[in-house]
């Protein structure tokens, strides 16, 4: 009885699992969609992955809640200071916290980015979202942003 009842609930676990397997699919594509936007410097596509009302924290604690404020943040970094820039991640880690809720974490490296003085330095840090499924759709809610690598010297 025990060996047909595992029979009978091995088709729900495959399909668990392969709806878990395709929700972390498309958290990666939002992440490449994010990181393409980045490296094109396109405020528009950045903010676009972004839910209407998200929240958006830099590594300096400055922010903006919104898609269009989002948008509107990031246009002036993309025309300076990250006009040259280029980012890539280097490691993804989902947690679901509900099938349509999940916290991920995304280790990111930069180049190319302009210190206050107008020196090219590179970068690492962390990204930290917290994304919703609406309609089908993975959404960034909220993002925090924080910097692994040393800051600039002073001068």
């Amino acid at each position: 009885m025990r060996i047909a009842i595992c029979f009978a609930l091995f088709p729900l676990l495959l399909m668990a699992q392969t709806g878990v397997e395709a929700d972390e699919h498309a958290i990666r594509a939002v992440m490449d969609r994010f990181m393409d936007a980045w490296n094109h410097h396109d405020a528009e596509a950045f903010a676009a992955v972004f839910s209407q009302d998200a929240d958006f924290t830099n590594v300096r604690g400055m922010g903006a809640t919104g898609r269009a404020k989002i948008e509107a943040f990031h246009a002036p970094g993309f025309a300076t200071i990250f006009s040259k820039s280029h980012q890539e991640y280097t490691d993804i880690k989902t947690r679901f916290l509900r099938p349509d809720v999940a916290a991920v974490d995304v280790r990111w490296k930069m180049t190319g980015a302009m210190d206050p003085q107008g020196n090219l330095r590179d970068r690492d840090g962390l990204l930290n979202f917290v994304m919703e499924k609406n309609a089908g759709r993975w959404e960034i809610v909220v993002l925090h942003n924080l910097e692994l690598s040393a800051p600039p010297p002073t001068k």
